[in-house]
């Protein structure tokens, strides 16, 4: 929003109180003033931008600190201003996520790249310190890829790989769906025009002609719950552009990509969801192989919702996600759902349950520690953590979730490191493979062990593809 103006951010904080409300305009004439003369590249003052990300904050309800840190995330970095000065103006937390979102410019670099690794590095590290650092920064790179066509086109593509490669990544692994496909599109729509321009044309057609027997789905199922007597909202949903792409790349025709075209219904509680599913069942032929329980088996994320592909009107591949709307909430913003559903418990129960439930939460800490140079640590970190995924199962059906690229080796370690000393063989599908075999989404997946075994053999660690694998076998070794 171009226009945005400091009236339109206190029009949406309502629900905030006289004394939050005096912080925030304290904050923004204090930001006002430091960038006073700036200019963005476009020509507009520089305190346009904070506005905006503060503006996209305020609408997931951010608490006041960091509605605050989000006015004045670059004034550090571009102004007079210190640390000292906001903590002492405003408080230490404000203070502390303006600090975290800071680029990193009082250290001697030997290069630029070194520059980028360690900045790259401690916004990564706001994950396991305050997550809201990782938010405001990602609010702050949606505003930026927004206006990014003032940049030079050298500084679009730089910036759009970066989306790409860290940003998108971190958004999905606090479950910002919604932010994360934004990124991934605006920086799709630089790295590569011709691609996205096609797929968008294609994409609006499809939608276009599946509108009607959306719209019929949407109704019968709606009057379907309505009879039953479970409150319900349903709405349409479109696979990003990017994703498609990602698609069409594996070798998948449009018509056949299952979730292009999805419905998302919203209900109360866990066992309408299961009601639902059946009744959706009952009316569309479901394509069995395309049904996820993501309630039962979170995603990495913490995603949840019921997912199911139906054949719907016209036997047209529909995709129905299923969840409660709290589940929902959560989905298209992520932790900063909290904001919304849990109030002044929001920050600490955001800091604990990435702790507890983001399935990457130890893989990441893992990297943390063991890698001291910069550069080392952000590239597992993409591998291993902000990679594609694969989910497997145990013969009892727990879902495991690993790194593309991961092999037995890796399973048998994640499961615990006593199953991975005493591995002697594994089944996959019900055959035994090699040692190096690099498991598949669906793979169920049945590791042979002995007491009497003497720990990994030679050459595991070659066949291994995490951090955590190769440290653990490596601590055999030693002992």
């Amino acid at each position: 929003m171009n226009d945005l103006k400091f009236e339109d951010l206190i029009d949406i904080m309502k629900d905030y109180s006289k004394e939050e409300i005096e912080q925030v305009t304290k904050a923004y004439k204090y930001a006002d003033t430091f960038h006073s003369g700036q200019l963005r590249q476009s020509g507009e003052p520089y305190i346009i931008h904070p506005l905006n990300v503060c503006y996209t904050l305020a609408e997931m309800h951010a608490d006041s600190d960091t509605l605050c840190a989000a006015l004045l995330h670059d004034v550090i970095e571009d102004t007079p201003a210190t640390y000292e000065d906001i903590e002492e103006e405003f408080n230490p937390v404000v203070a502390k996520l303006v600090d975290g979102v800071t680029k990193i410019s009082n250290i001697d670099f030997s290069s630029k790249m070194d520059r980028n690794y360690a900045n790259t590095r401690k916004i990564i590290n706001g994950l396991t310190e305050d997550v809201r650092i990782i938010i405001i920064k990602l609010s702050d790179k949606l505003h930026n890829m927004k206006t990014l066509q003032f940049k030079s086109p050298e500084k679009q593509k730089e910036k759009s790989i970066e989306t790409m490669e860290i940003f998108a990544p971190l958004a999905y692994c606090i479950g910002a769906y919604r932010i994360k496909c934004e990124l991934e599109d605006l920086a799709f729509m630089y790295l590569k025009p011709e691609e996205y321009n096609s797929i968008k044309d294609k994409k609006e057609s499809v939608v276009d002609k599946s509108d009607n027997l959306l719209k019929e789905m949407l109704v019968t199922i709606h009057n379907i719950l309505n009879d039953r007597n479970i409150p319900n909202e349903i709405k349409f949903k479109t696979k990003n552009i990017y994703g498609i792409y990602k698609k069409l790349n594996e070798g998948n025709k449009l018509p056949d990509i299952h979730d292009l075209l999805a419905l998302r219904v919203m209900v109360e509680n866990i066992n309408d969801c299961y009601q639902t599913l059946g009744v959706i069942h009952s009316k569309y032929r479901p394509l069995n192989t395309k049904f996820k329980d993501y309630i039962y088996n979170p995603k990495s994320n913490m995603y949840r919702s019921l997912h199911t592909t139906v054949f719907g009107e016209e036997d047209r591949l529909i995709q129905a996600r299923i969840r409660t709307f709290e589940m929902d909430a959560i989905a298209s913003y992520g932790l900063s759902a909290y904001w919304y559903y849990n109030k002044n418990q929001a920050t600490e129960k955001m800091q604990d349950d990435l702790k507890t439930k983001w399935k990457s939460y130890d893989a990441f800490m893992e990297i943390k520690n063991d890698f001291d140079d910069n550069e080392e640590f952000v590239t597992r970190v993409k591998n291993e953590v902000f990679s594609s995924k694969v989910y497997v199962y145990t013969p009892r059906g727990d879902m495991i979730e690993l790194p593309k690229g991961a092999t037995v080796v890796d399973f048998a370690y994640k499961i615990h490191t006593d199953v991975g000393n005493t591995m002697v063989s594994a089944v996959v599908n019900d055959e035994v493979v090699p040692i190096g075999y690099e498991l598949k989404n669906n793979d169920i997946v049945r590791i042979i062990t002995d007491d009497l075994s003497y720990g990994s053999r030679e050459g595991w660690i070659n066949n291994a593809h995490t951090s955590y694998a190769k440290r653990k076998i490596k601590e055999f070794k030693k002992k």
